[in-house]
């Protein structure tokens, strides 16, 4: 779904250079995006195998450093999301823009410090190495954090036929599109 959105609808693929950080990297996604000549490919992960090692709570690159941020299901691991956001809104330039996705399960973010052990985790939140469960309200999460957010319900835009062709087993997954205000 991520591919046919930034093919459909955004400018990623445009004949202009663009530096572009993806966070976590996919390699069904990571592999084809280091093969496109109009992209300065960088990944990172704290813990797994990417370009380079980076903290999200704290991102050694000079502000405005991409013009394309993509992370998808990073930020419920990470203890300080807010810290991770406002790292991500000041490494982004002021004309790109971010992909930023997290499962939204909920009305409201759930979130207890308590809860340590992974197995307890697990059940709260999903899964042992999550700290939270994100809602509706990660938008305004994110525009706290220097974000104007458009929440984009594009897997609406697939008739079910479409959507079980492409392997869309999933009711919603809205993007989260964000530039900076």
């Amino acid at each position: 779904m991520m591919w046919l959105f930034f093919r459909q609808k955004t400018d990623l693929f445009a004949a202009n250079l663009k530096k572009m950080l993806h966070i976590a990297p996919e390699e069904c996604l990571s592999d084809k995006f280091a093969q496109c000549e109009s992209i300065d490919y960088l990944t990172a992960d704290l813990n797994n195998s990417a370009m380079v090692k980076m903290d999200l709570t704290d991102i050694q690159y000079p502000d405005n450093s991409f013009d394309i941020i993509y992370c998808s299901h990073v930020l419920e691991h990470i203890p300080d999301d807010a810290k991770a956001m406002g790292e991500l809104s000041r490494v982004l330039k002021p004309d790109g823009w971010a992909v930023i996705q997290v499962p939204i399960l909920r009305e409201q973010t759930y979130e207890d410090w308590s809860i340590t052990d992974p197995q307890q985790r697990e059940q709260h939140f999903g899964q042992s190495d999550h700290v939270r469960v994100y809602g509706l309200d990660y938008k305004d999460r994110l525009e706290k954090a220097g974000f104007c957010v458009s929440v984009m319900p594009y897997l609406q835009e697939f008739s079910s036929e479409e959507r079980k062709r492409f392997g869309f087993d999933i009711e919603k997954d809205d993007i989260y599109f964000c530039k900076l205000h």
